[in-house]
């Protein structure tokens, strides 16, 4: 196991967090903004979001802004509520699209479908990392959250899992080229979300870990200044932020 650089956790900060409405994004957001940091969040479901954002309390300030971070001008309205921050010490590229369910093979993929996957999963975090990088200080952590299927090849599964291959290469090549920030493409693990449920439609996921186990592991990423890499979130020590 990779050991961390540094043991010293940065304090407050801002954070932007897409797909933050459920599942892991929100559990995420609800323990940065309860430790002080504020948080920019934004999902595609307005009503899930307003919801979610009712939710969170704490220190930190919480804003939400519905929308799809395919769309530029969606984009642009992150931008400018980090703008509003004036700086950006975290980003978390957590939307995610899984395409149709039950997964079709390959050969019988609808390639526009296959398009706007590979559109959400991998195109728009690099999107969004490239509109930001102004506010993006040097030592900030960018964390693109991936998948096992991104590395294994499940039959079922050629959608997903390759969009999650490219986001990880994507995320590879980014920390070679830009070493001032901490990248991370991590593994959040199978979980008990409505994503897993759509995934596997026929079966019952409620076995599955809840999305909060797999928070302190991201949470020491960056908070214990980890190199730049792979990572699989419940293989890592937690650490409190």
């Amino acid at each position: 196991m990779v050991s961390p650089i540094s043991h010293t956790f940065p304090g407050r900060g801002n954070a932007l967090i897409t797909g933050a409405s459920r599942g892991l994004g929100l559990e995420l957001a609800r323990e940065l903004i309860q430790h002080g940091w504020n948080v920019v969040i934004d999902a595609r479901n307005a009503d899930a979001l307003t919801q979610a954002s009712t939710e969170l309390s704490g220190p930190g300030k919480v804003i939400a802004l519905a929308g799809d971070v395919t769309n530029a001008a969606h984009r642009a309205d992150l931008v400018q509520a980090v703008q509003q921050l004036g700086s950006l010490d975290l980003l978390i590229n957590n939307a995610s699209l899984l395409g149709p369910s039950p997964q079709p093979n390959l050969l019988a993929y609808p390639l526009d479908v296959l398009e706007q996957v590979y559109r959400t999963n991998v195109i728009a975090p690099l999107a969004l990392i490239q509109d930001l990088q102004q506010y993006l200080h040097a030592g900030a952590s960018i964390i693109n959250i991936t998948s096992d299927a991104g590395q294994e090849a499940y039959a079922g599964w050629g959608g997903y899992g390759s969009s999650k291959a490219a986001l990880e290469h994507l995320s590879a090549i980014l920390s070679a080229e830009q070493p001032e920030f901490a990248i991370y493409w991590v593994d959040p693990g199978d979980m008990n979300t409505q994503m897993q449920q759509e995934a596997f439609p026929a079966e019952d996921v409620s076995d599955r870990p809840l999305p909060e186990v797999s928070v302190p592991g991201i949470l020491s990423l960056f908070s214990q200044k980890y190199p730049s890499g792979r990572y699989t979130a419940r293989a890592l020590p937690a650490r409190n932020a």
